[in-house]
């Protein structure tokens, strides 16, 4: 059993190298989304009809999922490029990028939440500190028993710690599969809901390229991974060592423009207990 457990996760690697046509599916558009170049490049795009979207074939229980993207150039306000891994049902748990798209000139907002058991509110917002639109970048999720991390380009932006021993929910019993759409959000998206979407410059279209799930696939209830540890998976135990604590230092000081953990207004009964437990809000 455990060498048919280590050939499915070397099976899962060879498979994730990041052929789409091999790795995922486009559900809905009507024909906006595109697998282009022998499964190397994914399009997506958005007119006033309909935005589009895909998703993983695979579910997965914990991983490092990488993916490359360009995102919508010009006038994108109103839109939204979402990239997130998401497990079913009506107490599901996710972890989402949405790249929130601006007036030409404008920085795009990175923004990032974790829900367990259908609960988020825990949103945290970033400038990034070139433009996403004019080549490829590289977004990472990595997503472990102790530790979920946002990376940019391998800068970690965000951190999110298993804290269930003081009393905070954790995903980590619900497989999810990833998903990445675009579609308009103009009643939110850019600066409140104030800025709509230019149906002009329609149609907009972002770009995926070089996905790699570096992952424990779930199927039927069982892991694709071996119980013991595996020099292959050193993702499993990843946490940030001191100098990606300072990077994400860095990043937190000069790019984030809203933290949850910051916002006492919103939570006027008190912050959420993570908030308060020490070295999870980095200032």
């Amino acid at each position: 059993m455990l060498l048919v457990s280590s050939l499915m996760v070397q099976t899962l690697m060879v498979a994730s190298a990041g052929n789409f046509n091999q790795d995922v599916d486009v559900t809905w558009g009507d024909g906006r989304g595109k697998i282009l170049n022998n499964g190397q490049l994914l399009t997506l795009s958005l007119d006033k009809a309909s935005g589009s979207g895909f998703q993983s074939k695979n579910e997965f229980l914990y991983g490092k999922f990488d993916m490359q993207l360009k995102l919508v150039p010009g006038n994108s306000a109103g839109t939204v490029t979402a990239y997130y891994l998401k497990s079913q049902g009506s107490s599901w748990d996710e972890i989402d990028f949405e790249f929130l798209g601006n007036l030409s000139g404008e920085p795009y907002i990175v923004h990032t939440n974790v829900y367990t058991k259908g609960k988020g509110d825990r949103e945290q917002q970033f400038y990034l500190w070139f433009d996403p639109t004019a080549d490829f970048h590289t977004y990472s999720i990595l997503w472990n028993p102790g530790h979920i991390i946002f990376y940019v380009d391998g800068r970690p932006i965000r951190e999110f710690k298993n804290l269930e021993q003081a009393g905070v929910p954790y995903p980590r019993n619900q497989a999810m599969r990833m998903y990445c759409s675009l579609w308009n959000a103009d009643d939110w998206a850019t600066r409140g809901g104030r800025v709509k979407t230019d149906w002009s410059q329609a149609p907009f279209t972002a770009s995926f390229r070089n996905l790699s799930a570096n992952a424990c696939v779930w199927s039927n209830g069982v892991s694709s991974c071996p119980s013991n540890s595996s020099s292959n998976r050193a993702w499993f135990s990843q946490k940030l060592d001191s100098s990606s604590q300072k990077v994400l230092k860095w990043v937190q000081k000069n790019y984030m423009v809203y933290n949850y953990c910051q916002d006492a207004n919103r939570f006027p009964q008190g912050l959420p207990v993570e908030c308060s437990v020490r070295n999870m809000k980095q200032n």
